[in-house]
């Protein structure tokens, strides 16, 4: 189609469906876009881009298919389970079934510890965390009102929280001097800032545990939050998609727990849940709100309409989550291996002097290098990223698409593959690292200009381990690899 009739043809479409609302114009999908060109594989592709850039968990499906293969019954397309086809296939309304709705209810709270409790009938479906935050927005927002997000925040939020709904972000800039933690003073700020634009703020939006930070938000800080959006009479929306990934202390508080404790209005808070990472299951598309505002369950059970989950999918989960032995065992496994896994990363990482931001949850690391870059700008962000994704072959994203306040930092995921692809990935990360020392001895040596060598060219010899030709050795500047980087005093 040439671009005339391009032009002629977006004159037909909505102004939604012709704006840039979906936000894939962003390095954070350009990642995936590498991957999909050119997706790694141990034998048919091993020099491949290896998929770190998405936050899946694929650590203990086993669990999950023994519990399958031990109860034949809760699939319908099974001769055990196929009693039940007509009961599930016909027409269902938008509550869900009360089996469902109740078996989800428990599984929040045992991902909870048990702590707090959660009434099913103000559980309402939605297809996935995206269809659930969209959903909440409809509910609780109108176009052009915005919601106050602290950064960094999932990049996909753009396009949850707003394409459709023409709600705005107002992001809560939050940096390394105290690890990312969200201050009242922040949250002032950009109250301030929205009311002086005047930006009608209708509430603020948390990630709990954060993505991509991977660290949970201690009492005091959910307190001092809940607080604030009292004081302001604003809405308070608590994403708790991975509240079941903490591996390590300290331990998971969710919103429930600390109003329960609090004098505040229980109708300005809402949590979105789902089943993607806390039981690896993103394919099957559940989404959850949890409202403790009536109007909202009410009018989202009504608005769920436009993405509910199957009731094939229901009829499964709902025996599956109802198996309380099944889910305890399937919660502790889940968070050793991921603790083990976050191990074997972080160590890997630290061997040539890469580190990261503690954290305690989630299936990502927020990994620090800037010291690599070559201008501590995000422009110099880009190059780095570029030379990440293109020549040593990892999809990682950087921190400007979760909009960070500061250049260097990036996401990236371990628990979406195998132990064989991660220590390829650790392979080529520390080959590279170490390539660029040596190439800062060189360097030296020829007082070689300070630039990036674009026809960098990389190979794997069988074993998928990376190797660098030996033309192009001038990966990192004299100033990325500076006598204060930490890699330069790493070992090799």
């Amino acid at each position: 189609m040439g671009s005339s009739s391009a032009t002629a043809n977006r004159f037909l479409l909505s102004k939604i469906a012709t704006s840039e609302g979906h936000g894939e114009n962003s390095p954070y999908f350009d990642g995936w876009k590498a991957y999909d060109r050119n997706p790694f594989h141990p034998t048919k592709n091993p020099e491949g881009v290896i998929q770190m850039g998405l936050a899946e968990n694929q650590l203990s499906f086993d669990s999950i298919e023994d519990w399958i293969k031990k109860n034949p019954k809760a699939s319908i397309c099974t001769p055990e389970g196929v009693e039940e086809f007509k009961n599930v296939a016909i027409f269902q309304d938008y509550h869900g079934f009360p089996e469902f709705r109740k078996a989800v209810a428990m599984f929040m709270s045992k991902a909870r510890g048990g702590r707090v409790t959660f009434d099913p009938n103000r559980v309402v479906m939605s297809g996935g965390a995206t269809g659930a935050n969209e959903l909440v927005m409809f509910c609780l927002a109108d176009p052009g009102d915005a919601f106050l997000v602290p950064s960094p925040y999932y990049p996909a939020f753009f396009r949850d929280l707003g394409w459709r709904t023409g709600v705005q972000i107002v992001p809560v800039d939050c940096d390394s001097s105290n690890n990312f933690k969200i201050t009242k003073e922040a949250l002032e700020a950009a109250y301030e800032k929205a009311q002086k634009n005047n930006i009608n703020v209708k509430g603020l939006i948390i990630t709990n545990p954060s993505n991509p930070l991977g660290t949970t938000l201690d009492r005091n800080t959910l307190e001092s939050l809940v607080e604030f959006i009292n004081q302001k009479n604003i809405h308070l929306v608590c994403d708790e998609i991975y509240a079941a990934t903490v591996f390590s202390s300290p331990t998971f508080t969710c919103i429930s727990e600390v109003i329960q404790n609090m004098n505040c209005n229980p109708n300005l808070i809402h949590i979105v849940y789902s089943l993607s990472k806390d039981m690896e299951l993103p394919g099957l598309r559940v989404g959850i709100v949890y409202s403790y505002n009536d109007d909202v369950v009410n009018i989202g059970r009504k608005m769920s309409s436009f993405g509910l989950v199957s009731s094939q999918t229901q009829h499964m989960l709902a025996s599956m989550l109802l198996d309380e032995e099944f889910v305890a065992r399937f919660l502790e496994t889940s968070s050793k291996r991921l603790a083990k896994r976050h191990g074997v990363f972080t160590k890997g990482l630290e061997e040539v002097g890469i580190n990261c931001l503690k954290s305690n949850a989630g299936l990502f690391c927020w990994m620090d290098l800037r010291r690599l870059l070559e201008d501590q700008t995000f422009d110099g962000e880009m190059v780095l990223w570029r030379v990440i994704v293109n020549e040593v072959g990892l999809n990682v994203s950087p921190g400007s698409s979760f909009k960070c306040v500061e250049p260097g930092w990036f996401r990236v995921c371990f628990a979406n593959m195998d132990d064989e692809t991660l220590e390829v990935a650790l392979k080529r990360i520390r080959t590279f690292v170490r390539q660029g020392k040596k190439a800062q001895d060189q360097v030296v040596q020829v007082k070689s200009p300070k630039r990036w060598k674009s026809n960098l060219r990389l190979s794997f010899s069988s074993s998928s381990t990376r190797r660098f030709d030996q033309e192009s050795v001038n990966v990192l500047s004299p100033h990325m690899m500076s006598p204060h980087s930490p890699l330069v005093r790493a070992k090799t």
